[in-house]
């Protein structure tokens, strides 16, 4: 059984850090590309981050560039994405996202979510 449990959220005031992590299992997680998204009520999730099966090779939506950081550890089938200098606009609730290409399939599966509350 495939599961991808997210932890970490919270209530944070503006400026503030949180880290997230996403915990995978059930699944070859180093063969995975790992994103975060993020969704607000009455919005389309959007991307936050995404990190390469390598982890050598990150990408960030320009709203959260130079604030927030993913990584992931192969070893521990764990990915994280550490959030800095929060902004009330960066309230959501956080998925992670796992996904490859299989013998010409597209496999991919999401996490619960957690929530992230910015305010003073």
């Amino acid at each position: 059984q495939v599961q991808l449990v997210e932890s970490g959220g919270g209530l944070v005031q503006p400026g503030g850090s949180l880290r997230l992590s996403c915990v995978a299992s059930g699944i070859m997680f180093r063969r995975f590309e790992m994103s975060w998204y993020r969704q607000t009520p009455g919005k389309e999730r959007e991307l936050v981050a995404r990190i390469s099966e390598s982890g050598n090779n990150a990408r960030y939506a320009d709203s959260v560039r130079g604030r927030f950081i993913i990584s992931r550890d192969n070893a521990k089938n764990t990915m994280a994405l550490q959030l800095n200098s929060l902004e009330p606009q960066d309230t959501a609730t956080y998925y992670c996202y796992a996904a490859r290409t299989f013998q010409g399939n597209d496999i991919s599966y999401w996490g619960q979510g957690t929530q992230v509350t910015v305010s003073s």
